[in-house]
């Protein structure tokens, strides 16, 4: 809804929707009550374009919602006869809503949220007012459900350990025996006769204890656990100063791990119930481990896996445990430089019982799938050529068959789209089911057989269909997205853009935002949104899931807002990945300035000699990094919830990209060690709670550029916790930048604000 603030904004309200041409002086009040104007105005002017599907397990229907010229409108296609209809009466819906509520809802605004149809298609479950409603469609009457009362628990952080020492009881697949830990030991005892415990281990004390999550094999008759040797945990602080429960200050930890760190140690651990004994396993090969996961028994009970993550990560194997003890790998995989194990280019699938495996590698230079035997040797690899597997959506081994995502396969396109595809165990067979230009997202029905395609690109609305799911043939044509009304407003597309990076070959893709009152006979700075985690790529490619609309708000102040992935982030080559490796200050620099100057060539309205950046946490580090780094070319700045010392940041995510054990490029990559260097004009923001970035990162920048005697400035956002700043952080760096990029005193704030911040 556009918010009648006062008459300035009523009439500037009137003017941009009669679609006059009235160009505003940059910078001015008129520019931020315009950028507030296209906020949500992204999402509320898009029709025809479903964000959400469901399918019903009992039919071979599904129904969806969408936004239409009416509101939001419910659909249901069934399958069979491919009728596609109303999935309810609306109507009759807001008339048993607002019977029960006392309220007058119109049927196509109706205000309800997480709507799902049970299996058989007979009832509607959705909420409404933070309160869960069931809808009979036989009945058309609506009644409130009860709701599990999660008051009182206590939220689990990402820090936190798992429970490895509990009194957890677990009961043996034949219902025989039960067991647990007592005295840090493994127990078991007989459900029957005189209930008597049997001790089978002796050696676990309170710092070597074995772990509750015991496994016990199929058969009953073995039994898997791991022996937990600790590590200290490494406390860090918060003071909360403006608590809402009392007046004092509040102090807060986290258990929160960094680079170089002791680590956890794990013993995979076996036992014998026939014996009451333990059996011994060779623990020589996992000893400098990151960490020991994902231990399952084989169905037929003839011997467990793990999973070994060598600390480091240039090592992770898989490895199996006989029921004698013996240890052998079945898949090592080694890196010169880091294997990326937390992302989804890690996959591994057990065919028939482990007498085969599929797995996922970049030892070729891209990430494919290699099929194995049981023996840890490789038969074949399954996908091959400069192009990426992105994930794996199902493996059907009556068929043998894969179905996966992929990108960069299908030539003249953005190598990030996602293309899906289904090949043969042996490699041979490729069907591609999806091939149009654009970023598709497909939902599959439980039996695979059919599935609903949704594309789109920046620059083109969604197209959703509905395909056969062997061959890919369309079936039915559901929906065409239609941004008509967005782009009556003057709201401009962005522009897909590539350019070559550093090396001169490799294409660079990014996206380029103008205002919607663009002169291309102006001149307009440049600035960059700029997230490089090396765990991802990040520049938005489907034309709905534009969670950044920020960025066409900050465009509208007149700047024209920029957005690539360089080198160093995932999702291309394993050499584009590998620049990242002990380097993470790189950011992708080179690709980036190079890219923004071919656009600049292409398009002489953008100055490049006034160039901006901002990002959050790891964006955070590196747009501060632009002013260190390569201050010619980067001349303001605003970091938000840096983590400027990967020194200080999370250990797992830390040491994947810069190596263990700590060494100089640590240092190097330091904005803290490297905040002297500081050319332009810098603002800092942080929350005062960040526990995902330690605060004392942003706070130890703070204390060398005081040292250095650097001008910058900087906002400390009370009670926050990771963020950009919130609505007043997002208000204090559009100041910054039209201030200093385009020289205008931002003007006061006299109006109420109603700001789309990004996700970090």
């Amino acid at each position: 809804m556009l918010k009648k603030i006062n008459q300035t904004k009523l009439v500037i309200t009137a003017v941009l929707l009669s679609f006059c041409n009235t160009i505003f002086a940059q910078g001015t009040i008129q520019d931020y009550q315009r950028a507030e104007l296209f906020n949500g105005l992204f999402q509320n002017k898009i029709y025809y374009s479903p964000n959400s599907f469901t399918w019903l397990k009992d039919k071979k229907q599904f129904f969806y919602s969408m936004l239409t010229e009416k509101g939001t409108e419910f659909k249901l296609v069934d399958v069979n006869n491919l009728n596609h209809t109303d999935a309810f009466d609306q109507q009759k819906l807001a008339t048993a809503l607002n019977l029960l509520t006392k309220q007058n809802f119109k049927p196509y605004q109706l205000p309800i949220t997480a709507v799902n149809l049970n299996d058989d298609g007979s009832k509607l479950e959705f909420k409404h007012d933070g309160k869960a409603y069931l809808y009979d469609l036989t009945s058309f009457k609506c009644t409130e459900q009860k709701t599990t009362n999660n008051e009182g628990r206590q939220p689990t952080y990402w820090g936190d350990s798992s429970p490895e020492r509990n009194t957890k009881i677990t009961a043996s697949p034949d219902g025989k025996w039960e067991a647990y830990i007592k005295n840090f030991n493994v127990y078991i005892k007989a459900k029957s006769g005189n209930n008597a415990e049997t001790q089978l281990s002796f050696d676990g004390a309170e710092g070597e204890y074995y772990s509750a999550n015991v496994l016990w094999s199929p058969d009953s008759k073995k039994l898997a656990t791991n022996k937990i040797r600790p590590n200290k945990p490494h406390l860090i602080y918060f003071v909360e100063s403006s608590p809402l429960t009392q007046l004092q200050p509040i102090l807060q930890s986290r258990n929160y791990l960094k680079p170089g760190d002791a680590l956890t140690h794990t013993q995979p651990s076996l036992f014998s119930i026939a014996t009451k004994k333990q059996i011994a396993v060779d623990q020589s090969k996992i000893q400098s481990q990151y960490a020991i996961t994902n231990l399952a028994w084989r169905k037929d009970s003839r011997a467990f896996t793990f999973h070994y993550n060598q600390r480091g990560h240039q090592k992770y194997s898989i490895a199996e445990v006989n029921e004698t003890g013996t240890v052998r790998e079945l898949i090592s995989e080694v890196s010169k430089t880091f294997i990326h194990y937390s992302g989804p280019k890690m996959f591994k699938y057990d065919v028939n019982d482990g007498k085969e495996i599929i797995w996922a590698s970049e030892r070729d230079g891209w990430n494919h799938l290699y099929l194995y035997d049981g023996d840890g040797k490789v038969k074949n690899q399954i996908t091959k050529g400069e192009w990426v597997v992105r994930t794996v959506v199902n493996v059907n081994e009556k068929d043998r068959t894969i179905l996966f995502e992929g990108s960069g396969m299908e030539k003249d396109q953005d190598p990030y789209f996602i293309q899906y595809y289904r090949i043969n165990f042996d490699g041979t067979g490729l069907v591609k089911l999806t091939t149009e230009n654009g970023n598709h997202k497909v939902f599959f029905s439980p039996d695979y057989s059919i599935f609903i395609d949704t594309y789109s690109t920046r620059e083109k609305p969604q197209i959703t269909n509905l395909r056969d799911g062997k061959t890919g043939k369309v079936l039915k044509k559901l929906e065409n997205g239609n941004i008509d009304a967005l782009l009556a407003t003057a709201w401009k597309l962005p522009e897909i853009f590539s350019a070559k990076g550093r090396d001169g070959k490799t294409d660079i893709w990014g996206m380029i935002i103008r205002p919607s009152n663009f002169d291309p006979k102006k001149k307009y700075p440049v600035i960059e949104y700029i997230y490089a985690g090396p765990h991802d790529s990040f520049v938005p490619k489907s034309f709905v899931n534009d969670s950044r609309g920020s960025l066409h708000e900050l465009a509208e102040l007149g700047f024209i807002v920029v957005q690539c992935d360089g080198m160093g982030t995932s999702n291309r080559s394993k050499a584009f990945h590998d620049v990242a490796w002990k380097n993470l200050k790189d950011g992708g620099f080179p690709d980036r300035i190079a890219w923004i100057k071919e656009a600049a060539k292409k398009y002489s309205y953008m100055d490049i000699t006034r160039v901006g950046i901002y990002g959050n946490s790891a964006g955070g580090q590196s747009s501060l990094g632009a002013l260190l780094f390569h201050p010619d070319f980067y001349k303001v700045a605003v970091s938000s919830s840096g983590c400027h010392d990967n020194r200080m940041d999370k250990i797992w995510w830390n040491e994947q990209w810069m190596g263990y054990p700590i060494g100089p490029q640590y240092a190097e990559s330091s904005n803290v060690d490297n905040a002297s260097k500081l050319q332009g004009k810098l603002l800092l923001i942080l929350g005062e709670l960040d526990d995902n970035v330690d605060p004392s990162s942003t706070m130890q920048v703070i204390n060398q550029l005081v040292k250095a005697n650097k001008n910058f400035d900087f906002l400390m956002v009370p009670g926050m916790k990771h963020s950009l700043g919130g609505d007043y952080g997002e208000h204090k760096r559009r100041d910054f930048f039209v201030k200093h990029l385009l020289g205008v005193d931002p003007p006061e704030w006299t109006w109420a604000t109603n700001i789309t911040v990004p996700k970090p």
